[in-house]
């Protein structure tokens, strides 16, 4: 029993086996890990060099660990181009010392997580299975109904979340943030439970990774829906997400919009049935 969930932890969305690439060139770092990666019987490939999107996708590679130092001044145009054409595809960021600005821009450009080196190869391991979990339950999401939460819909099968109509343009990561928040239904979700199911880990001492993706996403959707809150802080815990219309404000929600609709419908029916018995 305990082999067999060994080895679900370790396939892809698919079930399958994991198929990653690793651009890399630390020889020791390299070794070890292909030992590891071929003891669970995952498929890889070593990259010598950036390369492009459609070569990734030829390569039916699920995956990718990368280390952004070799990469130069082209890294963060290179990491935004890619998740940008391969939306299914996780990217591991594996790289030496760097400062908190360059790992939050690495992740707002389309890294799914960040490991600093030196570090173990278990370690990255667990970060790409991690990656994998998410993209299985995004797969789940294509039959959800969407939610609708004052002027927000929330469609978990596009990742994105619409403003009557305008896309919000939320990075997988928002979505992934507003999703979980809105399917707590109000209750309050502490920072840490946050982090561990949006970012698959449990969150280090001091990490203000939840602080600064919910303050990104409260003030995309303020800007989108100038007449409403949705996100809440109760400090010291966490963040509730519950839409509240600003006080003052003239709001008219979706459902008071249907019900005007519906009536003028039944007003125009009940009228062209009234013309329809004079002319009778």
């Amino acid at each position: 029993m305990l082999r067999a969930m060994a080895e679900v932890a370790h396939e892809g969305p698919t079930g399958a086996p994991l198929r990653i690439a690793v651009l890399d060139r630390d020889s020791g770092f390299l070794q070890v890990l292909a030992k590891r990666l071929d003891r669970l019987g995952w498929e890889h490939r070593v990259l010598a060099g950036p390369v492009q999107p459609d070569a990734l996708v030829s390569m039916r590679v699920s995956a990718l660990v990368v280390d952004l130092a070799l990469l130069g001044p082209q890294a963060w145009e290179w990491l935004e181009r890619t998740s940008a054409a391969i939306p299914g595809l996780g990217i591991v960021v594996c790289t030496g010392q760097s400062s908190v600005a360059q790992r939050v821009r690495g992740l707002r450009l389309g890294a799914d997580d960040w490991v600093t080196k030196p570090c173990h190869p278990e370690e990255v391991i667990a970060r790409v299975e991690a990656v994998a979990r998410r993209r299985r339950r995004a797969e789940a999401r294509a039959d959800v109904e969407p939610v609708v939460a004052g002027e927000i819909e929330i469609r978990a099968d596009q990742f994105q979340a619409f403003a009557e109509g305008r896309s919000i343009d939320l990075t997988r990561r928002e979505f992934e943030l507003i999703e979980l928040l809105s399917a707590a239904q109000g209750r309050v979700l502490e920072r840490e439970e946050i982090y561990q199911r949006v970012w698959g880990y449990a969150m280090a001492r001091g990490d203000r990774s939840v602080d600064v993706f919910v303050r990104k996403l409260r003030q995309k959707l303020e800007k989108a829906s100038p007449d409403w809150r949705y996100i809440h802080t109760h400090f010291g815990i966490g963040y509730r997400f519950a839409p509240e219309p600003v006080e003052g404000a003239e709001v008219v929600t979706r459902a008071a919009e249907a019900l005007v609709r519906e009536a003028a419908e039944a007003e125009a029916t009940a009228a062209e049935s009234g013309a329809e018995r004079v002319t009778a």
